[in-house]
């Protein structure tokens, strides 16, 4: 007698990484204010001089703070690597983090995550702020080297810019997934590469602000006050759910998704004919994208 063996493997899980940025994604503030305020320097000139240089491209963007910390006198001189540690505290998270760290961590339906933060923050303030929520391991932020007195005397690396993209490309190479298997959520002009970086490679990019500089290029758009909410956009385009089941998801996690609504906006500004040069029009329009609150 002949017996039929059937042997069921596991199916193996899908492998990502979620990459995030810090300052103004995983947080309502920026470092450099809160660490302006903290050493006693007007946040209007902080804005300032971070605003000029971004004009004239003197570093790369989203590295304003560092270059300010190593080259600007009155922060090199009131600035120490506790401080830095302090603006950590101070700043304002928002809400799920731990939560959201955790449901990817453990997986969701045969999709397995690993969770980094990448920012031009300096590491000290993202480590802080993160403490018991992301390893230290997994945050890549700017780094320094300091004198025995705590003052910042070097740069090691910043993760601005391009900088963002060669640590991700490392983290790829390191967990050997496919570049399509990436995810990054990010907030303003420093994500602009790492953005352009994966959308070319076929990964999701997921903008958390209006800001033209970022929610014209990543493939959505999320707006919430809650860090947990990026988890909508991942579950519909790399898990394939439905909304019911998301909205499933969520209560059965403790979270009730309140609200959902689709808003897409369109930003054209008309100038006249030659014939008429009277005015110049901005007309803003709205088509389907996501927004959660």
């Amino acid at each position: 007698m002949l017996t039929n063996l059937i042997i069921m493997a596991d199916k193996p899980l899908k492998r990502y990484i979620f990459a995030s940025d810090f300052d103004n994604t995983l947080t309502f503030n920026d470092s450099g204010y809160v660490l302006s305020e903290l050493v006693g320097i007007p946040t209007e000139e902080f804005e300032r001089k971070a605003t000029g240089m971004a004009k004239i491209n003197l570093v790369q963007q989203g590295a304003e703070l560092a270059y300010l910390l190593l080259h600007d006198p009155e922060f090199k001189a009131k600035v120490r690597k506790e401080q830095l540690r302090e603006v950590g505290k101070r700043i304002r998270l928002k809400g799920e983090i731990k939560l959201l760290y955790q449901i990817l961590k453990n997986g969701i339906d045969g999709y397995e995550f690993d969770f980094y933060v990448l920012s031009a923050a300096p590491v000290e303030v993202i480590q802080s702020a993160l403490e018991g929520i992301v390893p230290p391991d997994h945050i890549f932020g700017t780094e320094f080297l300091y004198t025995p007195t705590g003052e910042i005397d070097t740069i090691v690396r910043a993760t601005a810019g391009y900088g963002k993209v060669a640590v991700l490309d490392r983290l790829v190479e390191k967990h050997v997934a496919g570049p399509d298997h990436v995810i990054y959520t990010g907030d303003g002009s420093s994500d602009i590469h790492v953005m352009l970086h994966i959308n070319a490679r076929d990964g999701l990019t997921i903008a958390v602000s209006e800001s033209r500089d970022v929610s014209q290029i990543a493939k959505r758009t999320v707006l919430s006050t809650s860090a947990l909410a990026v988890l909508a956009p991942i579950l519909e385009e790399v898990a394939g759910w439905e909304r019911y089941r998301i909205r499933g998801f969520f209560e059965a996690n403790g979270m009730l998704l309140q609200e959902w609504e689709r808003v897409r906006t369109d930003w054209l500004t008309l100038r006249p004919t030659a014939e008429d040069k009277s005015a110049q029009v901005e007309v803003i329009s709205t088509r389907p994208q996501q927004t959660l609150v």
